[in-house]
């Protein structure tokens, strides 16, 4: 079983083994708010039972870091336990959650916890903002800001400014290479990530959506490796490498496997003016 551990002052994360995913609980004198509530109602049961055993108070509010299943499907447990609690979210991740009308995704049928997945009740976020919002605590302040498109359209982070903790959702990952799925903006993401480093200091504890906690240094080598793919698919356009043949030709700092999905968008997203005819 999972415990809480304390990463910094009043900042417990628990890390669980399905999808390698970190629920993080930041304390103050008015209680405690939860980032991200997991993926089933099974799974948020269990932590919930893990946020009791740690007996460091009240949740009081909810954060969805973004509108992937894996991080908001929990959401109906706490609200059924701690009555209508807010459940921040950026507003593009919450209206994607309330497009879902309660019907789970038909891709995640072929998911081997299926059964787990759809058996659970879909509650979305019920607080949505546009770029920062700051959610006071009582004795401490925490902020959640929107730094751009990345991993999707609506990816949130939180900072803990007085304990120098960032909670970067999947816009970093530890346990994999940040996921580029079919609703991210590859070339819109080393930028993204530019804007959470600038919030942070050396010192700072980040912690990954998926994975160990981790450093500043960490983030910038990934925005590092997401900077050369975002180059590389402009570069490879500009010079009229069709997207068929640019995993093949293109000097990629991942596996090219994992990259279908940037190399596909990243073409579609670039301006006219950045592509040339396909070389023939």
């Amino acid at each position: 079983m999972p415990d809480f551990n304390e990463v910094a002052p009043r900042v417990w994360v628990a890390h669980y083994d399905w999808m390698h995913v970190n629920i993080t609980l930041i304390g103050g004198s008015d209680g405690l708010v939860m980032v991200d509530t997991h993926g089933s109602e099974q799974q948020a049961r269990v932590v919930a039972d893990d946020v009791r055993r740690l007996g460091a108070g009240p949740l009081t509010a909810l954060i969805n870091t973004h509108n992937h299943w894996d991080h908001w499907f929990g959401n109906d447990v706490f609200l059924s336990e701690y009555g209508d609690l807010p459940v921040h979210a950026t507003e593009f991740a919450l209206d994607a959650m309330v497009a879902t009308g309660g019907r789970h995704d038909p891709h995640l049928a072929d998911h081997p916890r299926a059964d787990e997945i759809q058996a659970t009740t879909l509650r979305p976020a019920n607080r949505g903002f546009s770029s920062a919002v700051a959610i006071d605590l009582g004795d401490r302040v925490i902020e959640l800001i929107h730094p751009g498109r990345g991993h999707t359209a609506g990816d949130l982070v939180v900072r803990v400014p007085d304990a120098d903790v960032m909670v970067g959702g999947d816009l970093v990952e530890e346990s994999d290479k940040p996921f580029i799925g079919d609703d991210s903006f590859p070339l819109e993401w080393p930028l993204t990530l530019d804007l959470v480093l600038g919030l942070m200091t050396s010192s700072t504890v980040v912690v990954p959506g998926h994975g160990q906690i981790i450093d500043m240094d960490y983030v910038q080598d990934q925005r590092v490796e997401l900077g050369v793919i975002a180059e590389t698919i402009r570069d490879l356009a500009s010079r009229g490498v069709p997207a068929s043949q640019a995993l093949e030709q293109g000097e990629w700092p991942w596996d090219p496997e994992l990259l279908k999905s940037a190399v596909r968008l990243g073409y579609e997203h670039l301006p006219r003016a950045q592509k040339r005819l396909p070389l023939v």
